[in-house]
């Protein structure tokens, strides 16, 4: 290997960031900026895809700046980001038409509704391993060329794309000449077949999204084009969404393995092999990768809220001064198990798929202080895991034998002990939580013939095991409070017509 480094832009839901990594595939430093959230409405999140762009370049040149890398000596790029959240740009001037729909997003309620209503859920379970539920981004693509002016004539023409951030990325980095995703963001769309690998004409017509809009899938460890800077040119190569990054990056290769990623949103998913298993319990059958042609599927439970609940304490109610130490505060509270928060802000995901659920805190008395809240908030990241694995030991009739964790919130010792009792099972976090830009590394290292999976695999260290010591009838307790604290809080809004 002539170069020494691959570097991982991991465009995520609330920063950018670039982390580099040695030839053996260690990270040896990281550059991170946060990005702007826009509320516009109650129950809208949107990203401005422009600051997006300069803020993931901005950290990248912080990156190689203070670590005094030579661009030259970077032998690949690979990219994850936050999934479903949608771009529409213009081909010619390549200026987006508006601001990012962000994945949290819910307006597109409606439209669901009318996809319901036409009878497609079945079919749509089927072919893309999906739920109707605005967190996708078919029913975003549609609001935009709705209702942003001259939007659906210039789709006609030919003229707009349509990219997850991974294909904005690529495009801006390539200066225009790549317009591509790869299967496990696609698979996301709410447009894609997973069965046929491609994009289903049936769902482009009901969402009345032209095929010209929409890139060209290609593998996840593969070629997506060179990016030209500062006199090099950097090879991208490879390019998954974050949570199936994770899962590669955790090692969870075999059918039966399986990782949770405790980030904004929280996300459980299984390796099924080269099965797809649409779930009939609220889960999502997605694409895990696709390499040198050959696919690799996963059960996915999404918990749509998850570090971002422990943001709002931080920065909407100003209770907490940093996530960081909500663990010291948890602490504070003690035993006290009274408050229980149900952080519903987007409603809810896997396994309720409730759109209409919102966000409640039961069990507040005149003595509540902030520790409790902080530590029920913290905790509910726990009982929802717990929720999604749930149901899919009931889908797939595993038995998960333990959980590898990663994520900010995977630092946390007490989450994570609550979280191995929670669950009465072993929950290990590895020497390197960064396992959404380890996946990104690994995938681009992969094309370059590096490694293989089996020496990624060999490689993997772990920092410490988390063992269950909460006794049944406890578990059994905080289970029976949770579920009546969440079922108060399922269909609060009312339903909104087609």
């Amino acid at each position: 290997m002539n170069k020494h480094y691959i570097v991982a832009l991991d465009q995520g839901t609330t920063s950018c960031r670039a982390l580099l990594f040695d030839a053996a595939g260690q990270p040896v430093g990281v550059a991170q900026q946060e990005i702007t959230q826009y509320f516009p409405q109650p129950g809208w999140v949107e990203h401005d895809p422009d600051e997006i762009w300069e803020t993931q370049l901005g950290v990248l040149d912080r990156l190689v700046r203070e670590h005094h890398v030579d661009p030259s000596r970077i032998s690949a790029l690979g990219i994850t980001n936050q999934r479903e959240t949608t771009i529409l740009w213009n081909r010619k001037t390549g200026r987006p038409i508006g601001r990012a729909i962000v994945w949290q997003d819910r307006r597109t309620a409606p439209e669901c509704e009318s996809l319901k209503t036409a009878g497609l859920t079945e079919y749509i379970r089927q072919t893309t391993g999906l739920v109707i539920d605005p967190y996708f981004s078919g029913t975003k693509i549609r609001w935009m060329l709705d209702h942003v002016e001259g939007a659906r004539e210039a789709a006609r023409r030919g003229d707009l794309l349509f990219g997850t951030v991974d294909s904005w990325l690529i495009w801006k980095l390539t200066e225009g000449r790549v317009h591509a995703t790869d299967y496990s963001n696609a698979s996301r769309t709410l447009l894609f077949n997973v069965q046929k690998m491609a994009w289903d004409e049936r769902l482009q017509n009901e969402l009345d999204v032209p095929s010209s809009l929409l890139p060209e899938v290609r593998d996840s460890s593969g070629d997506f084009g060179e990016f030209a800077w500062r006199g090099a040119r950097i090879p991208i190569r490879g390019v998954a969404g974050d949570q199936q990054a994770a899962l590669f990056g955790q090692g969870c290769f075999a059918p039966g393995m399986a990782k949770n990623t405790y980030g904004t949103g929280c996300f459980l998913l299984m390796n099924t092999g080269d099965k797809f298993c649409p779930s009939p319990a609220g889960l999502i059958a997605t694409v895990a990768w696709r390499i040198r042609g050959r696919a690799q599927y996963a059960v996915e439970g999404s918990v749509l809220i998850a570090g971002a609940a422990l943001q709002w304490l931080r920065d909407g109610l100003g209770i907490l001064d940093s996530a960081a130490s909500s663990e010291q505060m948890a602490r504070q509270a003690g035993e006290a198990d009274d408050v229980c928060v149900v952080p519903a802000f987007a409603g809810l995901g896997a396994p309720y798929w409730d759109m209409y659920a919102r966000g409640a805190i039961f069990g507040l008395t005149r003595d509540t202080n902030r520790a409790q809240i902080v530590k029920a908030t913290l905790e509910s990241l726990a009982f929802q895991t717990q929720d999604v694995l749930a149901a899919m030991r009931a889908d797939t009739g595993i038995e998960l034998e333990r959980l590898r964790v990663d994520g900010g919130a995977a630092a946390n010792d007490y989450l994570m002990q609550f979280q191995a009792d929670l669950l009465g099972i072993p929950v290990e976090r590895p020497a390197v939580i960064e396992s959404t830009a380890q996946g990104a590394a690994n995938l681009a290292g992969l094309a370059l013939g590096l490694w293989d999976q089996e020496e990624l695999e060999r490689r993997r260290r772990i920092e410490r095991t988390f063992t269950p010591m909460m006794k049944e009838p406890q578990r059994a307790a905080h289970r029976a409070r949770w579920n009546k604290a969440v079922q108060r809080t399922l269909h609060w809004l009312e339903p909104e017509g087609p």
